[in-house]
């Protein structure tokens, strides 16, 4: 759950408005196509309120757009440990970790995910094109 309460800071920089104002922006940046943008500002959410789940996982999103896929890998990562049950987590570790070049690391996530949800096309394309891959770098 994301607490809306103020966070006082005098620092720079400092967005205005409790976490959930902060939340809300930086989700409203990323569908508008400034992941950057979103990243930093939800990374100051995330700080407030670490254990919060739905700010975490937006920032995942933030950051694997804005190809910071080693951050947005650990951001995952985290959202899968606290919580096993994620197939989406598990899905964005597996592709922030084919985006750093592990493929042999993001095989075992996409394929959680895919066994938790098999019916969803874009987790399966993914585990599919992670395992041609492997595949054909094995046959060189």
């Amino acid at each position: 759950m994301i607490q809306g309460r103020n966070v006082p800071d005098d620092s720079p920089g400092v967005p205005s408005g409790e976490v959930y104002d902060w939340y809300q922006r930086g989700v409203k940046l990323l569908q508008e196509g400034s992941p950057a943008a979103a990243a930093s500002l939800l990374e100051r959410a995330v700080a407030a309120e670490p254990e919060s789940r739905s700010i975490r996982e937006a920032l995942a999103r933030a950051q694997f757009n804005s190809r910071q896929y080693v951050q947005a890998a650990d951001t995952f990562r985290w959202i899968v440990d606290a919580n096993p049950a994620e197939d989406y987590a598990y899905f964005g570790l597996g592709l922030s970790l084919w985006r750093t070049g592990d493929m042999e690391a993001a095989q075992e996530p996409l394929a959680i995910a895919v066994a938790m949800r098999p019916d969803e096309r874009n987790y399966v394309t993914a585990l599919r094109n992670v395992r041609a891959t492997l595949r054909a770098r094995r046959a060189m």
